[in-house]
């Protein structure tokens, strides 16, 4: 008898409750995460060990077999520890990225007088590789990979463009969702230079980010993914009228203060075939 393959998720996002809660859709994939590890599918998730992030209380240990990749960003590479801890309230596991140059600092993208850190687009361009590169470390092919928020809105175009060939996200669908902008500066005028400096892209690939701003990731994420989730009432204008549902693409309007994920759970299945 053969033997039926579980569905797999993998949720990709600098937020994710209880380790640190930027917007209410920290808590909501949170919920989804349990929801779809409780509904038979199998459950991952990648996000920075920000600094914030207490590893004994939160009991993440590194992965040996994991950690010693090089990450280039702008021609420069930079070592990757990953780190894992299960999600207290669940059997799943969440993997961390850790740097001591990126994110072992104590505030997450501004600093102690609120002004933006110089290397946020460092950060995101690190994050964004650095997590598809763990996935492929891992050789565990995700059917869906939900992508949440501004710093990890490189990683639906990455898949589309610089990784299409690999084996590991041949079959996988990508689900990105948008909440409040939750950071007024730009990444800065290099970004879309640093991003190509970083991989074999060219400037067509990377268009939609030409601004850096909170705006433009979000755009250019939703547009490269199979399917957007609109999750807050605060989304830019600019964003909404970007990001319209097609026959190639689901678009979901999501109340992040429900506790109701039942279309989302109905998207996963969806795409997944399931």
């Amino acid at each position: 008898m053969a033997v039926i393959q579980k569905k797999k998720i993998l949720f990709i996002s600098h937020e994710f409750a209880p380790y640190n809660e930027e917007t209410d859709f920290a808590k909501i994939l949170n919920m989804l995460a349990v929801k779809s590890n409780d509904s038979g599918y199998e459950v991952r998730a990648i996000m920075p060990r920000f600094g914030a992030i207490n590893e004994r209380r939160h009991r993440l240990h590194e992965v040996v077999r994991l950690s010693g990749i090089n990450i280039q960003v702008d021609k420069e590479d930079h070592p990757l520890v990953i780190k894992v801890a299960s999600l207290p309230n669940a059997r799943l596991q969440v993997y961390f990225m850790d740097n001591e140059d990126m994110f072992k600092r104590k505030t997450t993208f501004h600093d102690e007088n609120g002004g933006a850190f110089d290397d946020n687009a460092e950060r995101t361009i690190f994050f964004c590789k650095g997590a598809l590169e763990t996935v492929k470390k891992f050789g565990w092919p995700p059917d869906i990979i939900h992508v949440h928020g501004w710093m990890s809105a490189l990683i639906p175009m990455y898949i589309k463009s610089h990784y299409k060939k690999e084996p590991v996200f041949a079959n996988s669908k990508i689900v990105f969702s948008v909440t409040k902008n939750t950071i007024k500066e730009k990444l800065g005028e290099s970004f879309v230079k640093q991003i190509i400096a970083s991989s074999p892209l060219k400037e067509k690939d990377v268009e939609l980010y030409k601004n850096g701003d909170n705006t433009d990731m979000f755009i250019g994420g939703a547009k490269f993914a199979d399917a957007a989730i609109l999750g807050d009432s605060a989304i830019d204008e600019k964003i909404i009228a970007a990001v319209k549902p097609s026959r190639n693409k689901k678009v979901l309007n999501f109340n992040p203060e429900s506790d109701d994920v039942t279309d989302i759970m109905e998207l996963y299945s969806n795409l997944a075939g399931k």
